[in-house]
Formats: structure tokens, C-alpha cells, sequence
């Protein structure tokens, strides 16, 4: 089934909190991951995430630091994972589907932005092997353990209007630009829940995407204060500008996208503001989703060419 592109008048919006997209909604008994749990909007999200009664697993590639942001949360295990290690990804899957659960809710909220040219793995571009290759490995290596009606949530950006999914020079070999590589690995973000949504719909496991908003946060560590300045993040003395959002704020769409009843036999599409996202305008501003990144036959090129990369796929 193919859910329209459309806005479903949610009821909510920029200013809704994850605590509010949460009222009335119970999870107890229920199991979610939450990569970069520990961080930001992460960070947030766990924190909605168990006080709603879920059993919240964060992994982490700074263990000591997750345990530090974590320590006082209830309901809440660590373990180790680096995205931007296959082997890490391998050993770390297998943990969780030996321990035998079921996963309710997949959150992919880790992620880098605007990085310094880095090559991981077979030198691999960094922003697109940890942001899209690491999570594509880790939902695969985890399928076995998704429950039916799970969802699986793919937090990417506003971001992916940079650009689509290079397929002739994925690495950037031909000349690194930061934000062309954020971009596309953020288009990729979204490719990957369309496609899933589409191959996961006969286990009654969908998929989404979203854009969590402009939050000040960890993620723009690669950025000097001038770039900060310049794409209006902040005034000249460096305090947040207005329109950003609060963590607590931008945790809000990717919590609702994963817990909300109002989404129920919807699937495969991009969210923002805590509902569905229009198409992007004609006129090129950076709104609502572009059409390269939830085109079905890019969505399954980038599967096959993903699957190929890392050596994994479910399906």
C-alpha cells in the first residue's frame, strides 16, 4: 500500500515537544533501539521513549559518555556500536537477536554532518558510510528480531535539498564537498525507508523518514562559528537565532513518527513538523521532500548498490 505524499492535519506541529506527541500513548512492554540515543535530539528521544513506559536500547560508539548522559534514566541499556564499523555492526546485531527479543521501534537518529573529508572502512566517504551504510547493515543484520507492526524510523534532514544520491562517484573521489556529501547521504536516509517500507509491508513492519528541524546541537561540531553565523544557526555573539528548534522539539517528529496511531497502515514517507511532508516546491526552495528522494526506482537502486557495499541484506 502507498501512502500519498500528503499532510494528514496531525494536530501538531514545529512547536510540539516528544512529550506531547506522547500523551495518552502507553509503551510498556515494549522494545525500541535508538541509535545515538545518548546525544541531542537522541537524547530526547529516549528520554520520551521511557517515560512512556518502552525499554529503551542505545547503542553507542562512546560508551562511557552514553552511560554519563543515560545514568539516570530507568529502563535504559547501553552497548557498543560504531556505524561506521561493519564489524561492529555484525557484532552487535548478532548480541541483540541471540538475546532473543523482539524490536517494536528502530530509531536511526545517529549521524554526522558537514565532516572533514574521512574514508572508513575501504575508504569509504565517511557522512554517507556512518548516516546511510552503517544503518542499512544494522536493520538488515536485526531483521530477524522485528516484531510485526514495528516501525522503523530514518531520521534524515532538510538537508537532503543538497543533492540526490550520486550513484557514478558515491565516495566523492572526483573532489570532496561536505555539505554535497551531507546532503546526499541524507537523501539516501530517505531512499532507504521507502524501499524498506516497501519490502517490509508483508511482515507489517513500515518505514519513515523525516526531518527533525534546525536544532542547535553536538551535530554541527564540524562547523565554525561563521558557518553557524551564515546559515543563521546564530546572531554574532553566538546565542541560537529564532526559528531553531529545542531538542525536546526535535525529537518530537521522529517520536511520532515511531509511536503514533495516526500513522497506522501508512508507510514510506518523508515527515516534518510531526506530519506528513508535501512535495517540494517547483520554485526550488528548501521545503518538503524532493522527488529523487522517494522515487521507487531510486529507492531500490540505492537498496541493491547498499547491499552489494556491505554484504547484507534481509531480503
Amino acid at each position: 500500500m502507498t501512502t500519498a505524499q500528503h499532510k494528514i492535519g496531525s494536530g501538531f506541529g514545529a512547536t510540539s515537544t516528544a512529550s506531547d506527541v506522547l500523551a495518552g500513548i502507553d509503551l510498556t512492554g515494549k522494545l525500541a533501539i535508538v541509535t545515538g540515543g545518548y546525544s541531542g535530539i537522541g537524547l530526547e528521544t529516549t528520554r520520551a521513549l521511557t517515560r512512556a513506559g518502552a525499554h529503551v536500547v542505545v547503542p553507542a560508539r562512546r560508551r562511557a559518555t552514553a552511560e554519563e548522559a543515560l545514568r539516570d534514566l530507568k529502563n535504559v541499556e547501553i552497548d557498543e556500536l560504531d556505524l561506521g564499523d561493519l564489524d561492529s555492526v555484525r557484532a552487535f546485531a548478532g548480541r541483540f537477536v541471540a538475546s532473543g527479543r523482539g524490536i517494536d521501534i528502530f530509531i536511526g537518529s545517529a549521524g554526522i554532518m558537514a565532516a572533514p573529508e574521512t574514508r572508513v572502512g575501504p575508504g569509504w566517504e565517511a557522512q554517507f558510510a556512518t548516516n546511510h551504510l552503517g544503518h542499512f547493515a544494522l536493520v538488515n543484520r536485526l531483521w530477524p528480531a522485528f516484531d510485526p507492526g514495528a516501525r522503523v524510523v530514518s531520521v534524515s534532514s532538510r538537508g537532503h535539498h543538497y543533492g540526490p544520491v550520486r550513484f557514478d562517484d558515491l565516495d566523492f573521489e572526483q573532489g570532496y564537498d561536505k555539505w554535497l556529501a551531507y546532503g546526499q547521504a541524507k537523501t539516501a536516509n530517505v531512499l532507504f525507508a521507502v524501499q524498506l517500507d516497501k519490502l517490509g509491508q508483508d511482515r507489517g513492519v513500515r518505514a519513515f523518514s523525516l526531518h527533525p528541524g534546525r536544532i542547535l546541537t553536538d551535530l554541527v561540531r564540524h562547523l565554525e562559528r561563521q558557518e553557524l553565523i551564515d546559515a543563521g544557526m546564530v546572531d554574532e555573539t553566538g546565542q541560537v537565532t529564532g526559528g531553531a528548534k529545542t531538542p525536546e522539539e526535535g525529537a518530537a517528529t521522529q517520536v511520532w513518527a515511531a509511536t503514533s496511531p495516526q500513522l497506522d497502515g501508512m508507510g514510506g514517507v518523508y515527515l516534518d513538523d510531526c506530519d506528513i511532508a508535501e512535495p517540494a516546491p517547483a520554485d526550488g526552495t528548501r521545503a518538503g521532500v524532493r522527488d529523487y528522494a522517494v522515487d521507487p526506482a531510486l529507492a531500490e537502486r540505492l537498496w541493491t548498490v547498499s547491499a552489494e557495499l556491505t554484504g547484507v541484506t534481509a531480503f
